[in-house]
């Protein structure tokens, strides 16, 4: 199955839920501004309405904390913040991995 398969997937099932009901835009046609592709119309729908797949959501995490380091302040708070980040980098490549292999990608 195809990424953007899975993304139209997690789109119906948020449009069944109701999740996309009200949403900023609703009924006007979709700005194809950036790249354009289905998954990034996809996952800017599903953001949207706060339906984020989980791989997403540890990525912007990862960036978050990647941020948190670079601006800690001591060496404690470096080594601590950077835990965090090898913690999330761990999950966010395990998530990764398993898409991959159901996906065969």
């Amino acid at each position: 199955m195809k990424f953007s398969d899975m993304a139209e997937r997690q789109i119906l099932k948020a449009q069944a839920e109701g999740q996309l009901d009200n949403l900023k835009g609703a009924g006007r046609p979709l700005n194809q501004a950036g790249d354009g592709s289905v998954d990034a119309i996809g996952f800017r729908i599903m953001a949207e309405a706060g339906a984020l797949p989980r791989e997403i959501q540890l990525r912007k995490a990862v960036e978050e904390q990647t941020r948190v380091v670079s601006a800690a302040a001591d060496e404690v708070t470096r080594k601590q913040a950077a835990k965090k980040l090898a913690d999330l980098q761990l999950r966010l490549d395990i998530e990764q991995e398993a898409r991959r292999r159901f996906y065969g990608r």
